[in-house]
């Protein structure tokens, strides 16, 4: 099995590698047999965090959600790594008429269909998929509570949520001598960076968070894929990503990357998901592959470290 650095998540008792799986694409972009290989893959490659939820992939033709989970359970009853891997899944996003939320029946009852699904009997990470402001945080957290007593869950984190938020949430959990929310899932990659900027960051820093951002490549844009508006035939999703970043600002960036990668013999994905991996309060960048491929561009974005002046060019690059 390959070995990266790993990182504590939070302050809890899990550590993951520098880069974060994200497991949309099972039972989405890529069937089960393919699922298969690239979760055998991660394994021995030192990619061992998977992030999924529940309402993947709810929005596919002829899904209703569920569909990653299963396929993950599928795959930890045929391969027997339980142990060899960091799960993590999502609660709270729209799963049918009245199925959303964070109230504690809900909670409830959507672990129970998760475990049942990931054919497990824990979760490692088990997170809020968004705020609920018609629920009481302190209903939301002492449910979440109880999973973590009961074994169900080890850890719980929050995604989604505003500084403010979030702030409180860690209030009530201390105030109640609750779980608290161990991880915060933002936005946040080289291009969209002030979401998380302004306020986020400084609270996951000051409280010990552990950040596993999404939409880490840009929807692929900071791969170098998209460089004219003829290149949004590249993929399904090409007509949005030329649309939000090909402007003067996405081409500074992907000129800057273009240089440093150029210079160490590297892919422009490499050189953003490290200035990620680098960044104060960044845990463990999500991102995804549908290959082998993929993958191994990944491991070697995991094991990448830049130096000073090359992050402080990229990131002077992207303000």
């Amino acid at each position: 099995m390959s070995q990266l650095t790993v990182r504590q998540l939070g302050r809890s008792p899990l550590q993951v590698p520098p880069l974060t799986f994200g497991g949309n694409v099972f039972g989405w972009t890529i069937d089960q047999a393919t699922s298969f290989s690239l979760l055998d893959a991660l394994v021995e490659k030192g990619l061992w965090f998977i992030d999924t939820a529940d309402v993947y992939s709810r929005w596919a033709a002829g899904n209703q959600g569920g569909e990653s989970e299963t396929i993950i359970g599928n795959w930890l009853k045929r391969s027997g790594k339980r142990e060899q891997i960091v799960l993590a899944t999502k609660v709270g996003m729209e799963m049918g008429p009245g199925k959303s939320g964070l109230a504690a029946k809900y909670i409830r009852q959507s672990v129970e269909d998760s475990l049942r699904r990931l054919q497990t009997d824990y979760i490692d990470l088990y997170q809020a998929h968004r705020d609920d402001q018609d629920t009481p945080l302190a209903e939301t957290l002492t449910t979440f509570d109880a999973l973590v007593k009961e074994g169900k869950v080890r850890a719980i984190g929050a995604s989604n949520y505003s500084a403010e938020r979030l702030a409180q949430a860690l209030q009530v959990s201390a105030e109640h001598n609750l779980a608290r929310y161990e991880t915060l899932q933002p936005e946040y990659n080289l291009y969209d960076r002030q979401g998380f900027e302004s306020g986020l960051q400084q609270l996951a820093v000051e409280q010990g968070l552990g950040v596993i951002n999404y939409y880490s490549l840009a929807s692929g844009f900071l791969s170098g894929k998209y460089r004219t508006p003829q290149d949004a035939s590249k993929s399904k999703r090409g007509d949005g990503v030329v649309q939000k970043y090909l402007n003067p600002r996405g081409l500074k960036i992907l000129a800057a990357l273009d240089q440093i990668a150029d210079g160490r013999g590297v892919s422009q994905t490499q050189v953003a998901l490290a200035w990620q991996i680098a960044q104060p309060g960044i845990t463990a960048p999500i991102v995804s592959a549908t290959s082998l491929q993929q993958l191994d561009e990944l491991v070697k974005a995991a094991s990448l470290k830049l130096n000073i002046a090359e992050i402080n060019q990229l990131t002077e690059a992207s303000r």
